[in-house]
């Protein structure tokens, strides 16, 4: 993974452990890497990684058993609520580029509409 400079690493630890949450590769009672192993295979400072296990503990996210590793915790409202969250800000972002390119409601819903019919044949 390439971690993007303008961003603290640690919150874009974070970031990816929720997006595997949301897309379903973790799910809750899954161990994930020890901190150790996630320093060494993505080659972060450890206490970059520390911080950042420490902060999806302080979510609710994870819990690190003493001697057992860390596991995942969140919960279906916490899922949902993550998964509304992203769909919200990229909605907005969406939204905003729209309306400054003059697309108006009826155009853009056919797009998307035409867009998600075409991906789902794609599949």
């Amino acid at each position: 993974m390439d971690f993007d400079a303008a961003r603290p690493i640690y919150l874009q630890i974070v970031e990816l452990h929720k997006r595997a949450l949301m897309t379903g590769e973790l799910k809750t009672g899954d161990k994930i890497l020890s901190q150790r192993n996630f320093a060494e295979q993505y080659k972060v400072n450890p206490n970059t990684v520390q911080r950042a296990y420490r902060e999806m503990e302080a979510l609710g996210l994870v819990e690190t058993l003493r001697g057992q590793g860390t596991f995942v915790t969140v919960t279906k409202k916490q899922l949902r609520t993550m998964k509304d969250e992203t769909a919200d800000h990229a909605l907005h972002s969406f939204i905003c580029e729209m309306k400054t390119l003059g697309f108006t409601l009826t155009e853009v819903l056919t797009q998307v509409q035409e867009t998600w019919e075409k991906e789902a044949s794609e599949r």
